[in-house]
């Protein structure tokens, strides 16, 4: 099985864990500590040895940080957090602090009136993060302290060693262009800019470049390393070379060097300038190596991380392949629930069993991995947006309840990532309207046409405007960028308020709107999308959506009365597809099941 189920939390050994860092932080003349959840290159799922922030805090959150002062522990989390974050940490030791709303340099201000030394990892921070931060701390007598070796290691006696997931290749016609095109095209536009090099320290950016996929991290088939392209295209990759084969390094050629680790510090320190770094992912310690010998740098995005987020027409064929596939796994778990459904008070379902479920219908279908951690979720912990069910959380799925399941598989072709709410039987009422209104959202971003330069940001109001006429609202992005066999978390697109990013043809993005009750119930409608040319009937290039997934939206929920005839239309013809494409790939009762889950909604709600 990809998923286990084990409790990471342990809430008797993190106040032994804070009180020993307190400690050695005495010993180093330190006044605090920011303790990141970011690895060296800003995962957010990062690998055993550097879930720092789990370990000391028992929070598990894929974002958030800590602050350690002398009697103070802030865990800093934002709104998918508020509700995770209670069970996870004790109270007694560690507060959280509601973020971005409070700015860290704030709350070291109050928790050290006086002034201060705060420490920090400069593998761990960004140089962005770290000069807003010192921006922040302007006048205040506290000091960020560049550390070279990291606290939290120190006393982490039965740390996890790195890992070295085995290196294989992603082959050219799924991704649709050579590594050595790639990185010709890549070293042309440094060329064209006038820079020698470019650092690049994201492993979905090298692992796209080079067209191969690693397993050093789980559901994300990434290489963690970090790479220096230079204007003639050729890449230096620094990682442990044991995970690199002879058939890899044979498709990777004489132009791609393989080097370990260590020598990434005297090869950045040997550049020729102008040097490319991207202030919002790179190492703070890279720009100061870097800037140790004087070489200029051009502060730019990663020249990789656009290029790879705007998929050509292969990586789009092949996760509309890996969506088919994904949708009669997704279409068989649904017509499994339903017929599990009326029997729930005879027969016990847990949130485990559907995830197990679902893992094993994925499986038969050939996936390479889950593409994150299944969260399936009822009840509570639907209200939740990342649940990460466990032996010790795992709940009963009672009649009435409602059930989320957001799940993905890594497919030989492609990156899926879908969301489905259904009634386990008859439910409340009060779930039917912003039920309705979350699919109300999720259609108009559906159907929705825009001009060229239209980012993220402008096409996020549509899902919220729904639920914001009835005072209602989620505190997430609307949606994320999806990677073509690479993370299911991808940069720098996405649909939030504060991405400004144009979007552009090939970007494949979530929709996934949604709203949570805390304490009684959680509501998530999800598909993936992928930017597509339009044309109006005035001649004008306008932009759109074309959906990926494809796999029945619930209708027991549906407040019909809300529905207008366009949505109505919209979903029957939504559903039509799904029929069209997935009833080919199902038999027997799924099959029959489907046909009854996809016919019109008229008055059938």
């Amino acid at each position: 099985m990809f998923q286990t189920y084990d409790s990471y939390s342990n809430p008797a050994a993190h106040p032994p864990r804070l009180a020993a860092l307190r400690r050695e932080l005495a010993a180093r003349d330190l006044d605090g500590f920011l303790v990141p959840r970011a690895d060296a290159h800003q995962g957010e799922y990062v690998a055993a040895r550097d879930a720092r922030l789990a370990w000391l805090t028992g929070f598990t959150g894929s974002a958030g940080f800590c602050i350690v002062t002398p009697d103070r522990a802030g865990v800093f989390i934002d709104g998918r957090y508020r509700v995770q974050v209670k069970a996870e940490v004790d109270p007694a030791h560690f507060t959280p602090v509601p973020w971005p709303e409070t700015r860290p340099s704030d709350w070291l201000h109050q928790a050290l009136p006086e002034g201060g030394r705060i420490g920090y990892d400069p593998w761990l921070h960004t140089r962005r993060e770290i000069r807003e931060m010192e921006k922040g701390l302007v006048g205040t007598g506290i000091a960020l302290i560049a550390l070279e070796t990291n606290p939290v290691d120190a006393i982490w006696t039965d740390q996890p060693e790195p890992p070295v997931g085995v290196v294989r290749l992603w082959p050219d016609a799924v991704a649709g262009e050579t590594a050595a095109e790639k990185r010709a095209r890549i070293a042309d536009a440094l060329r064209k800019a006038g820079q020698q090099a470019a650092v690049l320290t994201l492993p979905d950016s090298v692992s796209w470049l080079l067209n191969i996929r690693g397993a050093d991290v789980p559901k994300n088939p990434v290489v963690q390393c970090f790479a220096i392209i230079e204007e003639n295209g050729h890449v230096a990759v620094f990682t442990d070379p044991a995970k690199f084969g002879p058939e890899v390094r044979a498709a990777l050629g004489n132009e791609v060097s393989v080097l370990p680790l260590v020598a990434l510090t005297p090869a950045l320190t040997n550049l020729a300038g102008p040097v490319r770094v991207d202030p919002a992912s790179a190492p703070d310690r890279v720009f100061a190596l870097i800037e140790s010998m004087k070489t200029p740098i051009v502060e730019a995005p990663d020249p990789v991380i656009l290029p790879k987020a705007c998929k050509n027409p292969a990586e789009v064929a092949g996760m509309r392949a890996a969506h088919l596939q994904d949708g009669a796994a997704i279409t068989e778990l649904l017509c499994w629930l339903d017929s599990r459904a009326p029997l729930l008070g005879a027969e016990p379902l847990t949130e485990i069993d559907v995830a197990q479920k679902l893992e094993a219908l994925r499986t038969a279908r050939g996936i390479l991995d889950i593409s994150f951690d299944t969260i399936s979720a009822t009840g509570p912990h639907a209200a939740i947006p990342h649940y990460h069910v466990s032996q010790d959380s795992n709940l009963r799925i009672e009649p009435g309840h409602v059930l989320l399941v957001d799940s993905g598989g890594q497919y030989e072709n492609g990156t899926t990532d879908i969301t489905r709410t259904l009634p386990m039987g008859p439910v409340d009422p009060a779930v039917r309207r912003p039920y309705t209104r979350v699919l109300q959202g999720m259609i108009a971003v559906s159907q929705v046409q825009f001009p060229k330069g239209v980012a993220g940001c402008h096409i996020d109001a549509l899902a919220r405007a729904p639920l914001w006429s009835e005072g209602m609202d989620y505190d997430h992005g609307t949606g994320h960028g999806v990677g073509a066999g690479l993370s299911v978390h991808e940069g720098p697109v996405r649909i939030s308020r504060i991405s400004d990013i144009p979007l552009q043809p090939g970007m494949i993005l979530s929709n996934e709107p949604g709203y949570y009750r805390e304490g009684a119930f959680g509501i998530r409608i999800e598909n993936l999308i992928v930017i597509e040319n339009r044309q109006s009937p005035d001649g004008r290039e306008m932009l759109g959506f074309e959906t990926l997934t494809f796999a029945p939206i619930d209708r027991r929920l549906i407040e019909p009365g809300l529905l207008s005839p366009a949505e109505v239309a919209w979903l029957d013809a939504y559903h039509a597809e799904v029929w069209d494409k997935i009833s080919p790939l199902v038999e027997g009762g799924v099959r029959d099941w489907l046909f009854l889950a996809t016919r019109p909604l008229g008055g059938s709600v």
